[in-house]
C-alpha cells in the first residue's frame, strides 16, 4: 500500500497490483461478507466487485492502482469541496502515490463522469473507459435533483422506516446518509451544471470507452422530486456520434444500472480494449 494525499489533505490508501500498462480504478480491493455486504447484494451489488476487477485485471498483464475512493468520503466527506475539479485533483493523487505518470482509467457511475473531468484536465492518460454515464447529454441536472432529495431527505427527522426496502424501488429507500455525506454529492453535482460536454469531447483524443446497461434508465418517485435518470437512451441516441468521434461504445443486452456494473459484465468489454488500445 502507498498513501495518496487528497485535496483537502486527507490520506487514502493505494493498493497497487500487477504489473503492466497501469490501470487507475477508484475502488476498494478489500474482501468484504458483513452485514453491509449482504445488504449490497440484496440489491444486486457485489460488495467485493472491487476485488474482483482488480485482480482480474493484474492478472491479464495490467499494473492495477485501486483506491476506495467512494469508502473514503462517506468516511470523510467533503461537502463544501468535493467540486468537479477537487475529485480530478484526488484521481491524480492516487497515481501519482503509485508512480504511474501515464495510466488509463475506468470508472463507473459517478465514477465514470469524475473520469471525463480528469480525461479534460490531464494528458497523463492513455485511454478512458466511461461505464453507467454517457459521455456525451450526461443526466447532470436530474443527477442534482436526485442529490438534492437525498440531501434534503438527510436534513430531515424521520420516524424508523415499517416497511423494508424493495430492491429496485427507490420509493422504499431511507436515506440513512448525514449531510455532509449526501451535500458533497450535491457539491459535485452543482458544479456540472454548466459543463459542455459536447466541447469537452473534442478535448478528449485518447482511446476511449463507454458502456452502460441497455435497460439503464431510472425513474424515481414523489420524494425524489421524480427525477428520470436517462443512460441507455442517451447512449442509443448518440452512439453513431461517439463511433465517429473514436468511440467504442457498448449497450449490454438484458441488463440496467446495477448489473451492468458486476465483473462479469464488465471484464469481457475491458480487457479486450485495454489489450487492443492500452500499450504504455
Amino acid at each position: 500500500m502507498v498513501t495518496a494525499r487528497l485535496h483537502d489533505g486527507s490520506p487514502l490508501e493505494v493498493a497497487v497490483l500487477g504489473d503492466g500498462p497501469a490501470v487507475l480504478l477508484p475502488v476498494g480491493t478489500e474482501v468484504r461478507d458483513d452485514e453491509a455486504a449482504e445488504q449490497a447484494r440484496a440489491w444486486g451489488a457485489d460488495p467485493n466487485l472491487g476485488h474482483t476487477l482488480a485482480t482480474a485485471l493484474a492478472d491479464e498483464g495490467f499494473r492495477v492502482v485501486a483506491a476506495d475512493y467512494e469508502g473514503h468520503l462517506a468516511r470523510h466527506p467533503k461537502p463544501r469541496t468535493l467540486d468537479a475539479a477537487a475529485a480530478a485533483a484526488d484521481l491524480l493523487a492516487m497515481a501519482d502515490a503509485a508512480g504511474a505518470d501515464r495510466f488509463a482509467y475506468y470508472g463507473y457511475s459517478w465514477l465514470a463522469l469524475a473520469g471525463l473531468q480528469l480525461a479534460i484536465r490531464t494528458d497523463r492518460l492513455t485511454g478512458l473507459a466511461m461505464g453507467g454515464f454517457p459521455p456525451l447529454d450526461g443526466p447532470y441536472g436530474p443527477m442534482l435533483t436526485v442529490t438534492r432529495a437525498a440531501h434534503r431527505m438527510a436534513r430531515t427527522d424521520r420516524a424508523p422506516a415499517t416497511t423494508p426496502s424493495v430492491p429496485g424501488d427507490w420509493d422504499t429507500v431511507q436515506v440513512d446518509l448525514d449531510e455532509d455525506q449526501t451535500g458533497q454529492y450535491v457539491t459535485l453535482y452543482e458544479s456540472l451544471q454548466d459543463f459542455d460536454d459536447r466541447a469537452a469531447l473534442d478535448r478528449v483524443t485518447v482511446p476511449r470507452l463507454a458502456f452502460a446497461g441497455e435497460n439503464d434508465n431510472i425513474t424515481y418517485g414523489a420524494q425524489w422530486d421524480d427525477a428520470h435518470v436517462v443512460i441507455a437512451d442517451v447512449l442509443k441516441r448518440h452512439r453513431d456520434e461517439l463511433v465517429r468521434r473514436g468511440w467504442s461504445v457498448h449497450l449490454v443486452p438484458g441488463t440496467d444500472h446495477m448489473s451492468a456494473m458486476q465483473a462479469t459484465t464488465v471484464l469481457p468489454i475491458l480487457v479486450p480494449w485495454l489489450k487492443t488500445t492500452v500499450t504504455e
